[in-house]
């Protein structure tokens, strides 16, 4: 059987200061940069772990709405936005670039990655936002959707993703967090979950369709309890499937 290699990501720099033990399991993480939380000294922290776990660097830019996490739609105006989402990258791309490190990619969070999956004219604000980077830095974005299909076909460079801590609507939308079945926390259930991705491209959806999924890479949410527990998890057992992190 081949082998299969696969990117493994994880929001840190959160406040939830697990990083240090996350870090030897995954291979790129996304970096909370202001917006919903972080600041200077905890973006630094994490930038020094990932560069001595060799772990590729992302910015996590949101809404700015430390108050909800995120995690909760804003309308907000868009010049405000732009400026907004350009600040927060701004302020991790000083630290990486004093490091002299390269930024790997994007990756929105919470209601900002939601809305932008489905609403055009925001996706679309989103990729204003982010132009300078277009040449040079990956967007994570999810599969078959508004996002994936605008930066695709604006030119930018994507890496499709989907959650291997999370169930799915039938449309491929995650489950929303007011459900109690919205997180997958049982480490078995993940790898099941991730698997059926990997080698079928197919989600097992809540109601019990199966539906077709694509991802170059895969999140295993930082602030998940037992987030810890199912990358050690994982990282026995994908090397059984000949699945390998792709470091």
């Amino acid at each position: 059987m081949r082998k299969m290699y696969i990117d493994i990501n994880c929001d840190v720099g959160e406040g939830i200061g697990n990083e240090s033990a996350l870090f030897p399991y995954i291979s790129s993480c996304n970096i909370a940069c202001g917006g919903h939380a972080g600041d200077l000294d905890t973006m630094s922290e994490v930038v020094q772990l990932a560069q001595k776990y060799g772990i590729k660097l992302g910015a996590h830019p949101s809404y700015p709405d430390r108050e909800n996490f995120g995690r909760k739609s804003l309308k907000i105006e868009k010049g405000f936005l732009k400026e907004s989402i350009r600040k927060q990258i701004n302020s991790l791309e000083t630290i990486l670039k004093s490091a002299d490190i390269e930024l790997h990619h994007i990756k929105a969070h919470g209601a900002l990655y939601n809305d932008i999956a489905s609403d055009l004219n925001l996706s679309k604000i989103f990729l204003e936002s982010i132009q300078t980077y277009k040449d040079h830095v990956m967007i994570y974005v999810p599969y078959g959707s508004v996002i994936e299909k605008e930066a695709c076909k604006q030119g930018y460079n994507i890496f499709r993703e989907a959650f291997g801590d999370r169930n799915y609507n039938e449309d491929l939308s995650l489950v929303s967090r007011r459900s109690s079945q919205a997180l997958i926390e049982d480490p078995k259930k993940v790898l099941d979950h991730i698997l059926s991705m990997v080698k079928n491209n197919e989600v097992n959806t809540l109601g019990g369709e199966k539906k077709t999924i694509k991802a170059d890479t895969f999140c295993i949410h930082g602030d998940t309890a037992t987030a810890l527990q199912i990358l050690m998890y994982l990282s026995d057992e994908l090397p059984k499937q000949h699945i390998f992190l792709k470091k």
